[in-house]
This record gives structure tokens, C-alpha cells and sequence, in this order.
């Protein structure tokens, strides 16, 4: 295991050097100049080519890569175009925000969407496994920047049970430690701020969790049915063991090996979903941070942005593969 685990660490390095050439290259494609973003349309042209000459944009762009490149390895992102602000330092304070959203979305997902699954699964052709597949259905189908809108409005808006913004009150502070609200209202030991930080982060998980909860409890479904017809489910049964022990010692670990896979694949559709979800409700994490270093052609933060996304997606693919030894014992690395 620890030889693979060394194989499959080794094997990284040349995706994510992929996966900078292609954001690196992509983002210089995107129409619009930095430099002009950042001293207006009516700049003087020399004052454009001096700041241009400082920033090292009038460089090669295989050059620019180059440096980059070599900033990256020292643990330098660079700075911001606009703010001239170290992009570490705003990563540090933008990326714990993203990350508690995303594992929130996730667990509230694979919660309820495995659940519904095997619910679906025991009753089979029953009015709940056609309402859940149809609920299934219009969740796949449902945009997730609408869904967002809907309930900020209906929620937030219109019934003010949820707040549609923020990760806290306004007139609330916290003693930043780690970043994670939720980590640093219980170091405070003050169960009203924490209590205030879940409630934000609610509905926005929830929107998120959309993402993922449908396909889980489809697969789910389909997975436990497959095992449900093995002869070592009927012969758990027919040794007198109880439905539920059945269902959850033999059926359900062995039906969750594709769900566990997906959810590593899924965990790039929750990023993605991060920076809409984010921007629609002005959470302040890397989504909303990314989609206005788009918009201001801020190229050292989205190239950051997307690195760090992509080291997260091929680590947690990596710890995917772990577990299937885990849970299923025929399976070894070699």
C-alpha cells in the first residue's frame, strides 16, 4: 500500500504541471488587458507600457510561465494585479471559507442522498422509490444558480428564517484562528456565534449539496438493488439475521464502492458549483474571490485559485482509491 500510495503521489506531479499550462495559457486567452483593467481606458499609453514593463507582462509568455512557475515552487504565488496584495495571503484568508461550505454540501449530499437510496432501494416500486427518483430526477435537471435564487428568496427574502448572505452577522466578530468559522466560534467557547455561523452556512450547503444528492441517490439505489440479488445476501437472510443487519453488515458496504467513486469525482462539481453558490450569496471564499479575479483579468489569483482546486480533486481522488481496500477486501495494492 505505502508503495502505491509513493506511485500515485509521484504520478500528480505531471497533472498539475497539466493542469498550469492549460490556466496559465487559457486565462491570456480571455479578451481584455490587466493593465488597462486596473488604470482605466483613458490611461496614458506610456504609463500602460511602464506598468505593464514592472508587472513583467511584456515578457514571452513562456517566460512569464517560467517565473511563475518558479515563484510556485518557493511557495510564492505572486501578487495581485489590482491590490498588489500577496495572493498567498488573501488564499489563507479566502480558501478555510470555501472548504467548510464544500464539506458541509458534501456530508448534507452523501447523507441524504445515500439515505434516500437504500430507502429506495427496500421499497422498491413503492410510491416513495417513485417519488424520490422523480425528486432525483428534477434535482439533476435544476440549475443550481435558480434553486439559489428560489430559496434566498423564499427563505431569506420573503420569510427571513435563513440569512441570505455572509458568514456572520454583521455587528458579530470572531477571534480569527484557523479561518474556519465554525472551528473558531467553539474555540471562543460562545455557542451563540456558533450557533449564528451555522445559520449561515445552511442554506448555501444546502443549495450546494443539490449538486451531488440526486446522482448519490440514484447510484445508491441502483447499487443496492445489484447487491440486494447476491447469494450472499440470501444467505445472510436465511440464516435468521435480522433485515436491518442484512441491509447495513452485508448489502450496504458492498454497494457503496461506486458511490464512494463518484463522490470523488463529484468533488469538481462542487468547486465548480462553489464559485456560483458563493457569488449568489456573497460568501466570502475562493468562488466569489475567483469570479472577480475573472472579471479583472487578474491573472495570478485565478491561476492560484484553480492550482489549489486542482491539488484538492487529485488528493481527494487519491484517498477515493485508498478506500477501496477498505471496503472491499479483495482488493489489494501492489
Amino acid at each position: 500500500m505505502a508503495q502505491y500510495i509513493i506511485r500515485r503521489l509521484f504520478a500528480l506531479i505531471p497533472v498539475l504541471i497539466g493542469v498550469s499550462l492549460v490556466v496559465f495559457f487559457l486565462i491570456r486567452m480571455i479578451p481584455g488587458d490587466p493593465v488597462i483593467v486596473m488604470l482605466g481606458e483613458r490611461a496614458n499609453p506610456q504609463d500602460i507600457e511602464r506598468v505593464r514593463r514592472e508587472m513583467g507582462l511584456d515578457r514571452p509568455i513562456y517566460i512569464q510561465y517560467i517565473e511563475w512557475m518558479g515563484r510556485v515552487l518557493r511557495g510564492d504565488l505572486g501578487k495581485s494585479i489590482l491590490s498588489y496584495t500577496p495572493v498567498m495571503d488573501d488564499l489563507k484568508q479566502r480558501l478555510p471559507g470555501t472548504i467548510e461550505m464544500v464539506v458541509a454540501g458534501l456530508l448534507i449530499g452523501v447523507i441524504c442522498g445515500v439515505g434516500i437510496g437504500i430507502i429506495s432501494a427496500i421499497k422498491q416500486n413503492s410510491w416513495i422509490d417513485i417519488g424520490s427518483m422523480f425528486a432525483a430526477l428534477i434535482g439533476v435537471s435544476m440549475p443550481i444558480y435558480w434553486l439559489a435564487l428560489m430559496l434566498i428568496y423564499a427563505l431569506a427574502v420573503n420569510r427571513k428564517i435563513f440569512p441570505p448572505s455572509a458568514r456572520l452577522d454583521v455587528e458579530l466578530t470572531v477571534v480569527r484562528h484557523t479561518g474556519f468559522m465554525l472551528i473558531d466560534t467553539l474555540l471562543m467557547r460562545d455557542l451563540r456565534l456558533f450557533a449564528n455561523a451555522v445559520w449561515h452556512l445552511i442554506l448555501p450547503s444546502v443549495v450546494l449539496s443539490t449538486t451531488i444528492m440526486p446522482i448519490l441517490a440514484r447510484l445508491t439505489r441502483s447499487s443496492m438493488l445489484e447487491v440486494m440479488r447476491q447469494d450472499y445476501v440470501r444467505t445472510a437472510r436465511a440464516k435468521g439475521l435480522a433485515e436491518q443487519l442484512v441491509i447495513i453488515r452485508h448489502a450496504l458496504k458492498n454497494a457503496l464502492l461506486p458511490v464512494v467513486t463518484v463522490v470523488g469525482l463529484q468533488l469538481g462539481g462542487l468547486l465548480g458549483g462553489a464559485i456560483l453558490t458563493e457569488t449568489i450569496f456573497s460568501w466570502p471564499g475562493m468562488g466569489l474571490w475567483t469570479y472577480r479575479a475573472i472579471l479583472a483579468r487578474d491573472y495570478p489569483i485565478v491561476q492560484a485559485a484553480v492550482l489549489v482546486s486542482a491539488t484538492i480533486y487529485v488528493f481527494v481522488n487519491l484517498l477515493v482509491d485508498i478506500s477501496y481496500a477498505y471496503l472491499d477486501p479483495r482488493i489489494r495494492y501492489r
